[in-house]
C-alpha cells in the first residue's frame, strides 16, 4: 500500500527514523548530521539513490537541507516550498527555516548558535557540495567529518545507484562534434593557466560528449565524472552503461574510459598539479582527493559557460521543439476547455492528458520535469505537486495553473499556462493581467551588451509591485539542450548573487525563462512562461544592443485579461504575440482548433 506523506502514521515514520539517525549518531560520537539535497555531482534533480534527505524527512521538494541534533530536527528551503514544506513537515518533528526570511538563521548561523566547541558534524562527503562543505568546516570549534553515510545505515530498501545505457546525440542536433567542443574547452583551460579540468557535473559531461543517458528522470544524464588535461581526456563511468559502439567511437577518438568510482584515486596522484574544479558542483570527497587545495581554480567550468550559448543548430532545433510544444499544448488547452464540466477531470489526470498529447511528436523522449497542474489554491503552492490524497476534482470554474516541458531530440521546453476554467473573478483577471503585462514587458526588451538579468527583472515585477505585491522566486532561469531544464549561468532576478559568476551578462545564444508570477495563500496561484533567446538587435555607435525572441507558441487565456489595465504599447505586444502563435501554430491545427484560437485572440 502507497504511504500518504500526509498521513499522522507517516510523520510518525518519519520521526522513527531520526530516532534510528540519532542512535547511529551516538554511535559515531557526532552532535549533529547535515543531509543536503544532492548525489555524487551537485545535481538539481537526483535519482531515487540519493533521495536521503526526502527519506529523513518527508520533505519531496527538490531544493532544500536538513539538519539533525541529538535534540531537534530542521530543514532549510525556498521560497518555491514554503507551503509545500510547511504542510509535509506538519506534525513531525522537523522544523522549517524559511531560506532568506528575516530572524531565519542561516546553516551556518545554526551550527555556530546550536553547537558546542569541540562538537563533531557528521555528513556524507560525496554527496556534500563542496562548497558548502567548507564553509561549515570553517566554523571556529567545529570539527567536520565527510566520511558518514548514516542515512545508508538506517535505508534498508535504498534503491540501486542507476545504470542505465548511454545514447549518442547526432551531430545533427548538437551542432558541434564532441572533439571540436574538447578542443575548445582544451583552450579554455591553457589560458586560464590550469593544467586540469575535472568535470562533476552531469549536463556537462553530457554536453561536452555529445551524449544523453537515463539515469535521472527527465534529465537524461548518466553518472560519470570527466578529467580534461592538454592531451587526454578520461571519462570516469559505469562501464556497462556504455555499449560497445559507443565505447569503441570515444577510444578511437582519445577519450579514455576508466570506471566509475576511480576518479577519486586519480585525483590523489596528481594534486600537485594546477586542477580546475567548480565547487558549487564537485563535492566535498572530490577537493579532499587533492591533498594540495591551494592547486586548485576554483570557477565555473569552460563547459559550463560555452553550452550555455546555444548554437547556430541549437538554436534552429530549439525552435522546432517550441513548435512541436506548442501545438501539443495548445491543442490541450482546446480539449479542456471544451471537456470541462463534461468529462470526470482531476489535477493527475490532466497531467497525464497533456503527455499524450506531447507524445504526439515523433521525437519527444519523455518530461523535463514533473508537471505541476494545481486548481485554484494549489496553484498559490509554487511547485505544488498532485498526490492520490491532495488531488482536486476539476470544474468548469476558476483557474488552473499548468507548468510543463517535455524533451524533445530538437530540445528542452518549460512553459507555464494559467488557463480559465468559467466564472473567473475579477480579482482573478486583475491578477493575471498584471503578471501577463510583467511577461510581455520583459520579452520586449532592448538593452546594452553587458547587460545582466538582474538589470532587467524589475520589468517583469513593475506591475506587481505598482500594487505592493510580489513573488517570492526568480523571474527566469537558463534552460539546457535536451538536458537540464534549469541551467546556469543566466537568470532573471533582481538580487544580486554573493557569487559574482551568478550575475551572469546575457549573451545571444543564451536561453531563459520569463516566468512572472502571483501567489495568492488560499486563493489561487497564476503563472505565465515563456522561453527567450537572446538575440543581437542592432549594432550602431551608441554599441550593440542585444534583445529577446519568444520561443513558445501557445495563446495566453484572453478570458483573463483585462485589456483596459493595459498600456497601449502592452495590447500592441499582446496582438503581435498573438499573431504569431497563430501564424506558427495553425497549420497543425483541425479547423474547429483553428476557429477557437482565432476568435480567442
Amino acid at each position: 500500500m502507497q504511504i500518504d506523506r500526509h498521513d499522522g502514521a507517516y510523520k510518525m515514520n518519519i520521526n522513527y527514523r531520526l530516532k534510528l539517525l540519532r542512535n547511529e549518531m551516538c554511535r559515531h560520537n557526532i552532535e549533529a548530521y547535515i543531509v543536503p539535497t544532492c548525489d555524487f555531482h551537485g545535481s538539481e534533480y537526483i535519482g531515487e539513490y540519493f533521495k536521503t534527505r526526502e527519506y529523513i524527512s518527508g520533505f519531496t521538494g527538490s531544493a532544500g537541507t536538513a539538519i539533525v541534533t541529538m535534540e531537534e530536527a530542521v530543514l532549510w528551503t525556498d521560497g518555491r516550498y514554503f507551503l509545500q514544506a510547511a504542510s509535509q513537515l506538519e506534525d513531525s518533528e522537523f522544523i522549517l527555516m524559511k531560506s532568506g526570511e528575516p530572524d531565519v538563521p542561516t546553516m551556518k548561523e545554526y551550527i555556530s548558535q546550536k553547537m558546542r566547541y569541540g562538537s563533531v558534524i557528521g555528513f556524507d562527503g560525496r554527496m556534500m557540495p563542496a562548497s558548502l562543505a567548507e564553509d561549515i568546516s570553517g566554523i571556529e570549534g567545529i570539527c567536520a567529518d565527510g566520511n558518514m553515510d548514516l542515512i545508508g545505515e538506517i535505508w534498508k530498501e535504498r534503491p540501486e545507484i542507476s545504470c542505465k545505457p548511454v545514447w549518442r546525440l547526432p551531430e545533427k542536433y548538437t551542432g558541434m562534434t564532441y572533439v571540436c567542443k574538447i578542443a575548445e574547452v582544451r583552450k579554455e583551460i591553457k589560458d586560464a593557466g590550469a593544467d586540469i579540468l575535472v568535470i562533476t557535473s552531469l549536463d556537462e559531461i553530457a554536453w561536452l560528449l555529445n551524449l544523453r543517458g537515463n539515469d535521472v528522470e527527465c534529465t537524461p544524464v548518466f553518472m560519470a565524472f570527466m578529467i580534461v588535461t592538454e592531451k587526454e581526456s578520461i571519462l570516469f563511468i559505469q562501464q556497462k552503461a556504455l555499449d560497445s559502439k559507443i565505447k569503441e567511437l570515444l577510444e578511437k577518438d582519445g577519450v579514455i574510459i576508466k570506471n566509475y568510482y576511480d576518479v577519486y584515486g586519480y585525483l590523489e596522484k596528481i594534486s600537485h598539479k594546477r586542477l580546475w574544479i567548480d565547487k558549487e558542483t564537485a563535492n566535498y570527497n572530490i577537493i579532499k582527493s587533492v591533498h594540495n587545495t591551494n592547486n586548485i581554480i576554483n570557477r565555473f567550468t569552460p563547459v559550463l559557460t560555452l553550452k550555455a550559448v546555444k548554437n547556430p543548430i541549437e538554436a534552429k532545433n530549439m525552435r522546432q521543439a517550441h513548435l512541436l510544444d506548442g501545438v501539443a499544448m495548445t491543442k490541450f488547452i482546446f480539449w479542456l476547455k471544451k471537456n470541462v464540466g463534461k468529462i470526470c477531470m482531476s489535477e493527475i489526470s490532466l497531467g497525464e492528458k497533456l503527455e499524450e498529447f506531447r507524445k504526439r511528436a515523433e521525437s519527444y523522449i519523455e518530461p523535463s520535469f514533473k508537471p505541476i497542474v494545481a486548481y485554484n489554491e494549489h496553484g498559490a503552492v509554487v511547485h505544488y505537486s498532485a498526490t492520490e490524497e491532495t488531488c482536486y476534482e476539476i470544474k468548469p470554474e476558476g483557474i488552473i495553473l499548468i507548468d510543463s516541458g517535455g524533451q524533445y531530440l530538437e530540445g528542452t521546453t518549460d512553459i507555464t499556462r494559467t488557463i480559465s476554467l468559467g466564472n473567473v473573478s475579477d480579482k482573478m483577471k486583475e491578477m493575471y493581467t498584471a503578471v501577463l503585462r510583467g511577461n510581455l514587458n520583459l520579452a520586449a526588451a532592448v538593452f546594452k551588451e553587458g547587460c545582466t538579468g538582474v538589470s532587467l527583472d524589475y520589468l517583469a515585477r513593475k506591475p506587481l509591485w505598482d500594487k505592493g505585491m510580489d513573488y517570492n522566486h526568480g523571474t527566469g532561469h537558463g534552460v539546457g539542450y535536451l538536458l537540464n531544464v534549469h541551467e546556469s549561468p543566466n537568470a532573471f532576478r533582481y538580487r544580486i548573487m554573493e557569487n559574482p559568476q551568478m550575475n551572469s551578462v546575457l549573451k545571444p545564444g543564451m536561453i531563459t525563462s520569463d516566468e512572472p508570477g502571483v501567489y495568492l495563500e488560499n486563493e489561487f496561484g497564476i503563472r505565465i512562461e515563456n522561453l527567450l533567446l537572446c538575440v543581437e538587435k542592432e549594432k550602431n555607435q551608441y554599441g550593440r544592443f542585444l534583445g529577446f525572441e519568444t520561443l513558445t507558441f501557445v495563446p495566453f487565456d484572453r478570458e483573463l485579461i483585462n485589456v483596459d489595465e493595459m498600456t497601449a504599447e502592452e495590447q500592441k505586444l499582446l496582438k503581435q504575440y498573438n499573431e504569431k502563435v497563430y501564424r506558427e501554430i495553425s497549420p497543425y491545427l483541425t479547423e474547429e482548433e483553428k476557429r477557437w484560437l482565432r476568435e480567442n485572440q
